[in-house]
């Protein structure tokens, strides 16, 4: 058993990336899918590059050869002047 963490935001760990690995998660954008790691506050800047490394291992590759994740920026880039002006609606009554 493996106790090394991966990501710390999601504490996803060597095992956790085996395990998937070896239930046909083989990119990296399946693995954040199944283990959740790169999606936390960090959004991969702390965990991407030992990610890969782990998966370059297992795959036989060199960490370079691994294909990045998906990327998926807001469809509507906004402002915090803009999010600040937005009307927060209010709850809804209790019954």
């Amino acid at each position: 058993m493996n106790k090394t963490i991966l990501c710390n935001c999601e504490d996803v760990t060597v095992d956790d990336v085996n395990a998937a690995y070896a239930d046909g998660f083989t990119e990296l954008e399946s693995l954040k899918r199944y283990t959740g790691c790169a999606t936390g506050p960090c959004q991969g800047k702390g965990c991407l590059s030992e990610i890969a490394e782990q998966l370059a291992e297992l795959r036989d590759v060199k960490p370079e050869e691994i294909p990045p994740m998906n990327v998926r920026p807001p469809t509507e880039p906004l402002t915090f002047g803009q999010l600040a002006a937005l009307e927060v609606p209010e709850p809804a009554e209790e019954k």
